[in-house]
């Protein structure tokens, strides 16, 4: 099992910058494929992006494709989102999330997919 934490949230004017960490406990970090994922006030859950377990090969969704940037650390134990030139609808409680994935070489794009949740950070784009 691991246990998930974000931080890095916030408040920042469009056309700012944040990165935002996913902290994980346990010793087997490298075994999980991870993703994370944003949900806006009204609306549902959506995937934003994803890392293999090795942290090799990234997938983004094509509204933050050359925005924002996935990557993860598998000596930290922890997972990143560079996030670029943020706009006000980037505005979301975000959520990393994570499976296990031995294979080492796939992408994981439905929520459904993850077993492990963090508990969210709040990113707020003002105008």
């Amino acid at each position: 099992q691991v246990q998930l934490v974000e931080s890095g949230g916030g408040l920042v004017q469009a056309g700012g910058s944040l990165r935002l960490s996913c902290a994980a406990s346990g010793r087997t970090f490298s075994s999980y494929a991870m993703g994370w994922f944003r949900q806006a006030p009204g609306k549902e859950r959506e995937f934003v992006a994803t890392v293999w377990s090795s942290g090799r090969n990234t997938y983004s969704a094509d509204s933050v494709k050359g925005r924002f940037i996935i990557s993860k650390d598998n000596a930290k134990n922890t997972m990143y989102l560079q996030m670029n030139s943020l706009k006000p609808e980037d505005t979301a409680v975000y959520y990393c999330a994570a499976r296990r994935d031995y294979s080492g070489g796939n992408y994981y794009i439905q929520s459904a997919a993850y077993d492990y949740w963090g508990q969210g950070t709040q990113v707020t784009v003002s105008s």
